[in-house]
Formats: structure tokens, sequence, C-alpha cells
């Protein structure tokens, strides 16, 4: 019995004097933050090419105007393939079939009139050997083809080169978060928030028509600069 009493008695007490105690607060100052941008780069050989092929036929008659474009696109795509280009890197990239309008004068009236058929087909096609580049320029241009665009130059994978650029530009933004911190008599602790500003490839080789002779194309595929982009913020000390 005089074990429970003490009890109550004890809690009496502290209900008495509790709210009286300072205890002190918690609270929480801003952090101290450097901001920089890292970055890193890298030239790799650019490794595949792509060129687009394309048949256009106008004519009065649509039957034969499409009957036309589709047998020049068959025996165009069968070159390719017969060069060595496998079906997987050969697409179709567009196909329209389309009536143009005639305008005409009539009794002082602008009127229109339905005219000839256009009808055109072309075929995307990607080489991934860059050695044989002016060989196959050199088929577009002797082929039924009319309209031919390329070569258009890149990388065939520039996941590991990417994978790489990230450390690099991390270790930039480091040592210029480092040189900073240190001009200011602190030091840096730890990364409070990392975002990639940028990234990708400069072709350095862009898309053009080719209009070859016979005789083929001088042709160089170049390289491309892979580059990386960090926006990094550090903690100071």
């Amino acid at each position: 019995m005089k074990k429970t009493w003490s009890w109550i008695v004890l809690i009496v007490l502290l209900l008495i004097f509790l709210p009286k105690v300072n205890w002190g607060k918690i609270s929480l100052l801003p952090v101290e933050t450097v901001t920089v941008n890292g970055e890193a780069k890298s030239q790799q050989k650019n490794e595949i090419a792509t060129f687009t092929a394309g048949v256009e036929v106008v004519s009065s008659v649509k039957e034969g105007a499409v009957t036309e474009v589709n047998g020049k696109i068959a025996e165009l795509t069968k070159a390719i393939k017969d060069f060595g280009i496998t079906e997987a890197d050969i697409k179709t990239q567009n196909i329209s079939i389309y009536q143009e309008e005639d305008s005409y004068w009539d009794g002082g009236v602008q009127k229109s009139r339905k005219g000839l058929w256009r009808v055109n087909n072309s075929i995307e096609i990607v080489l991934r050997d860059v050695t044989r580049v002016n060989d196959f320029a050199d088929l577009l241009n002797k082929s039924a083809a009319n309209n031919v665009y390329g070569p258009n130059f890149a990388m065939s994978d520039i996941n590991e080169v990417e994978k790489s650029l990230y450390e690099g530009a991390m270790e930039d933004a480091k040592e210029k978060a480092a040189t900073i911190a240190r001009y200011s008599g602190r030091r840096i602790g730890k990364v409070i928030s990392v975002n990639e500003t940028s990234g990708g490839q400069v072709m350095p080789v862009y898309m053009k028509s080719v209009m070859l002779d016979s005789g083929g194309a001088g042709v160089e595929p170049g390289s491309s600069t892979v580059y990386k982009g960090l926006t990094v913020v550090f903690e100071l000390k």
C-alpha cells in the first residue's frame, strides 16, 4: 500500500513541476552549399552511316505510277540486300500518293482541276561498315532511286561511353567545388543533389544530298563528340 502511494505522489509532483522545466528546443539551421557544373566529353569514331533512297513517279495514270514505283523500289531493295545490307537495316520511311491540282482561269474566274498523280516511296538504310560507304553511295547513285540523301554518320552504341563520362563529369564538379571552397576558407562535404544538364553526341558530318558521278564518292565518316554535363550541389563545411 505504501508503494502505491509513493507512485501516486511522484506522478502528482511531476504534473505540478514538469511544465516549469525548460527542456530547450531543436531548430534546423539552413545548410550552406556550393553549386557547380561538371563536364566530360569524348571523341569517338563514327561506326554507322544512314542513307535515305526514294523513287518518285509522276503520271496521268494512278495505277501505272504506283506499279512503276513499287517495281523500282523492289529492284532497289534487292540491290541493297545483294550489297550485304540485312533486312533489319532496311526500313520503309515514307509512302505518298496524291493528285495535283492545276489552276486555270475561266471567264475571269480562277478555277482548279485535277492534274497528274505523284507517287513516292522511300526507304532508310543503315550501313554498319563505314569502310564501304563510298561503294554503297555509288550503288544508290546508279540505282533507280531519284531521291537520295546521306550519309548521316553516327556511333553505333554510346551507352558504355556515357557511363564513363558520368564519372568524369562528377570528378570535374568535385574539383571545381573544392577549389571554390578552398578559396573561401572552407571545404566541401557530402553531395546534396545531382542533376543531368545535357548529353548526347554532336555530329560533325550532317545528312546531305548525294550527287555522285560514276567515279564514286569521296566521303569520310569522321567522328562524334559524346558529351555529358551534371549540376552538382555540395555541402560547405
